[in-house]
């Protein structure tokens, strides 16, 4: 009696509802994969179970059947599941058009098991309903019709040409009878599988779908990012010149007469003319990060003259400060000086100071091809109901409202350089975040390097 597996792959329809060769960019092509796997996995199982119901029926319940033809079509199923087995390893995404023939090649198989042992009479001719039905969940409505017709064609032409099969109906014996016993087990069959097969797909498809809302989270963010560099830049923009009068108004003001006699004056006037220029440092700042440098453009530096750079700027903005700073980076590579990097530090140790003036450290080190920066503080740490959320934009560590802007702004820095942030609390209380870059993110390729390639 024949058992045949099925394949439950998730495929895409286009627009006008028939089969796409074209990957989705969501990773159904992943989806794909597994699905393509795991019928592999169901298909050896089927093998198996068809060579037991072969030898149950012919030698145990003494039924005539074709052996010989009926193990041929078993060795084909298992060349061409040994086929699928070379093709699950080639990581290119499966299409629609392939899972359709492969649900084909599976009811190709049942017909010609079918027809070696009764046709239409043969109770497991049911079986044509899961291939059908799994036709329906899998793939778009076109092709689940052309499974419809397929199987249809199939049992129709088994009701004609078919090798007969000793097998009476007996019904009155329950059963007692093969015939009933045959239809029990086609149906335990047809529903343990499709239970079976659903629950993986479903598994598949949720992974897709995790995916999906993650692709689509991260839309969002990124969109929020734009939005607020295109207000900093255009704010940036607008504060320039009333800076740029204002500076030069308090230069002219230094001059008079009138301020060369007061001491005091004078000292208020140069005081407030360093804080315009502190303004304009920040103005210019920001539009670097947004890639509009006023004057200052990007240069060569070294990942240690870099993070010495950045620590020792962040010191003087702090002369009250206590970090304790080590480097253990190693031997030391060239890298373009990154003032978003660089932003992304300044907002974590601005953190960790705020919640810990009187202790903290920073430490960089080299793990593999990444550059890790960790900076710990013995403060409270974070919330329990606040660190799972870290990263999300207005979800703040220190409970204000629309704040959470810059540990936002760290994780989305670290993952457009394809890094990550790792946020947790210390045994020993306190924080520590874990920044983890790609080097090959930040390094500077020599220029023979570049020739060569």
């Amino acid at each position: 009696m024949p058992v045949s597996p099925s394949s439950f792959a998730a495929s895409q329809p286009t627009p006008d509802g028939w089969l796409s060769r074209e990957p989705d960019a969501s990773g159904s092509d992943t989806v794909g994969l597994n699905n393509l796997r795991q019928l592999i996995q169901l298909r050896w199982l089927a093998v198996i179970g068809q060579v037991i119901t072969i030898a149950v029926v012919h030698v145990s319940m003494g039924i005539e059947i074709p052996v010989k033809p009926m193990l041929i079509v078993l060795a084909a199923l298992a060349a061409f599941n040994g086929l699928s087995m070379l093709r699950g390893l080639v990581r290119r995404e499966v299409s629609s058009v392939e899972m359709l023939l492969v649900l084909l090649v599976d009811m190709t198989a049942l017909t010609a098991q079918l027809y070696l042992s009764g046709g239409a009479a043969n109770p497991f001719v049911f079986l044509y309903l899961l291939q059908v039905i799994l036709g329906a969940v899998l793939l778009p409505a076109r092709a689940a019709w052309v499974m419809v017709l397929v199987s249809t064609l199939c049992f129709a032409g088994l009701t004609r040409f078919a090798i007969p099969l000793s097998l009476p109906l007996d019904d009155g014996r329950g059963l007692a009878s093969p015939y009933m016993l045959g239809l029990l087990i086609c149906f335990v069959l047809n529903a343990a599988l499709l239970v079976l097969f659903i629950i993986r797909i479903m598994a598949n498809l949720s992974q897709r779908d995790a995916r999906l809302a993650a692709m689509r989270q991260r839309a969002v963010e990124e969109e929020l990012i734009v939005r607020m560099g295109l207000l900093a830049s255009g704010a940036a923009h607008n504060l320039g010149t009333p800076l740029s009068t204002l500076d030069v108004i308090l230069g002219d003001w230094r001059h008079l007469p009138q301020l060369r006699g007061d001491a005091e004056l004078a000292s208020d006037v140069a005081e407030m003319q360093n804080q315009v220029r502190h303004c304009k440092a920040i103005v210019s700042g920001i539009l670097l990060s947004a890639g509009e440098a006023r004057s200052e453009s990007s240069r060569a530096t070294t990942v240690c003259e870099f993070l010495n750079e950045v620590v020792s700027e962040w010191r003087l903005r702090h002369p009250d400060n206590h970090l304790r700073y080590e480097n253990h980076f190693g031997q030391d590579l060239p890298m373009v000086s990154d003032s978003a990097v660089k932003q992304m530090m300044d907002n974590v140790l601005d953190n960790a100071f705020e919640a810990s003036p009187h202790a903290m450290e920073f430490e960089a080190l080299r793990e593999r091809n990444d550059l890790v920066l960790v900076v710990r503080d013995e403060g409270p740490g974070f919330a329990p109901e606040v660190l799972p959320h870290l990263g999300e934009p207005y979800r703040s560590t220190k409970g204000r409202a629309g704040g959470g802007l810059g540990f936002f702004l760290v994780v989305n820095v670290a993952r457009a350089l394809g890094g990550q942030v790792r946020a947790s609390n210390r045994p020993q209380g306190g924080a520590e975040v874990r920044i983890m870059l790609p080097l090959v993110s930040l390094a500077l390729l020599e220029e023979d390097d570049q020739d060569d390639a």
